[in-house]
């Protein structure tokens, strides 16, 4: 391979002023060259541009259109948990998705690109221990529930699994030693989604981590899409004749995975692009708001929603936008193939962020407020370009403890998440019959029983449960 060629590289960045880049060229080793040249080819300095521009200039104009599509927001359709258990269609639905899981038309994919920073873990955060007793963690629990769904219904569900580059080598690592916890390597495709660089929120410039090398941070979410078809992942999907995909992301240990009657209610409905959701209790919670606007079902972020908005009550006295999303989906492969051929109908939304860099004397930048601009891509902005969409809402307790903050904060911790784990699977051991001491921690294995019905299959009858036990 020639080595990379200065000039040619300085013809490229010039038009758009980014000639900064190549200020240490000369300090670089022909290794660290290679690779910044390999960074800056994979750019898209047109669409960085264009990008800078409207976070600069549209700034005011772009507020102010989300506080007036916020205002003309309503609640979107969907199916409530009141209708669930009022009549016979959670049944129907259940039928009609374990039909197609047994039929092997169900995919799973799984987004585990962040670390555990908050956490004081600086690892995949699809590793940090979460179990309250076995002390599993979020890989293993939603690995193994995966099989256990598999086992159930006499089908392999294959996973494909989005990493970060920070996270990408350490995965593989970690998947290799406890074999993909009970999946068969064939069924687990692990790939990483993309980056984009940030830029000087002042200057459009892009930023240096280092003499030789961009700052650049993983995509989104939303770059799923891109980087499972650049992976092969979708060629595979397709080669499997799989027609349905179910979203998640790692940081929740109760999703229900596969969960049959969410699946059930996504075909009977005849929708492309389907989203769990809990009811609301706060209007400020921080949680993405899923409403509709002009017929297409969309999310707002709570960042986004005025208060006064959120703050508007329902005919009975509850919250008008009551639907709080939970990162669950099941999308219908054919409407992925047909996004997958025009990615950039997601849009990317703009952060200002603090970013390190290196300045043009080669100096380490710490700063101390917002100095840079990040551009990400979220998956939810797939539903309003969903021919039909359809919103489900689920139990909190049951479905929702995502991982997110450190301890002392409110909910989120790894002790409300640990919590919420035993308060569910008490409530399981407690619906059939067993009595279980107070404080005694317990946890259930998905391998043991996906819910409270195959526990009353496992367990004798009248169990007192009185040290803490992990079921498995």
């Amino acid at each position: 391979m020639s080595a990379p060629d200065k000039t040619k590289l300085l013809a490229r960045l010039r038009p758009f002023g980014q000639e900064h880049l190549l200020r240490f060229w000369d300090e670089l080793t022909d290794a660290q060259r290679a690779a910044l040249a390999g960074q800056i080819d994979g750019i898209d300095f047109t669409q960085i541009a264009t990008l800078c521009r409207q976070a600069t200039s549209d700034a005011p104009q772009d507020a102010q259109a989300v506080a007036e599509r916020a205002s003309e927001a309503e609640p979107p359709p969907a199916i409530r948990l009141a209708d669930q258990r009022a009549g016979a269609s959670a049944a129907d639905a259940r039928r009609r998705g374990e039909e197609a899981l047994r039929a092997g038309k169900l995919g799973v994919v799984l987004v585990a690109g962040g670390q555990g920073t908050r956490l004081g873990f600086d690892h995949p955060k699809g590793l940090y221990e979460i179990g309250p007793v076995s002390g599993a963690s979020l890989f293993q629990i939603l690995f193994e529930k995966l099989l256990a769904r598999g086992r159930r219904y006499g089908v392999r569900i294959p996973l494909y699994l989005m990493t970060s580059p920070a996270t990408h080598d350490e995965t593989l690592a970690a998947l290799d030693e406890p074999k993909r916890y009970g999946l068969p390597a064939k069924d687990v495709l692990v790939f990483c989604q993309g980056t984009m660089p940030a830029v000087d929120a002042a200057s459009g410039r892009l930023l240096l981590e280092d003499k030789g090398k961009l700052f650049a941070s993983p995509d989104g979410h939303g770059g799923m899409l891109a980087a499972l078809d650049r992976s092969g992942g979708l060629a595979d999907i397709r080669r499997r004749g799989l027609e349905q995909l179910f979203y998640m992301q790692v940081d929740n240990p109760l999703v229900e995975v596969c969960d049959p009657a969410f699946i059930g209610y996504h075909l009977a409905a005849g929708s492309e692009a389907s989203t769990q959701v809990v009811q609301k209790l706060d209007p400020l919670d921080r949680v993405g708001n899923v409403v509709s606007i002009d017929g297409r079902v969309q999310i707002i972020e709570y960042s986004d929603l005025p208060e006064n908005v959120a703050r508007l009550p329902a005919p009975d006295g509850s919250l008008k936008l009551w639907a709080g999303n939970i990162a669950v989906h099941v999308f219908d492969v054919a409407f992925l193939a047909r996004m997958s051929e025009h990615g950039g109908r997601l849009p990317f939304h703009i952060a200002r962020k603090i970013v390190p860099y290196i300045d043009d004397a080669g100096h380490a930048v710490e700063p101390e407020k917002p100095n840079a601009i990040k551009f990400e891509r979220f998956i939810f902005d797939l539903l309003p370009a969903a021919r039909t969409a359809l919103v489900v809402e689920v139990d909190e307790a049951a479905a929702f403890a995502p991982l997110k903050n450190g301890p002392g904060a409110k909910r989120d911790t790894p002790e409300w998440v640990r919590g919420q784990m035993v308060a569910l699977h008490r409530g399981w051991l407690e619906k059939v019959g067993a009595t279980v001491a107070n404080g005694v921690q317990v946890e259930i294995s998905p391998l043991f029983a996906l819910d409270a019905a195959e526990v009353a299959t496992k367990i004798p009858r009248g169990l007192r449960v009185t040290a803490d036990r992990y079921f498995r």
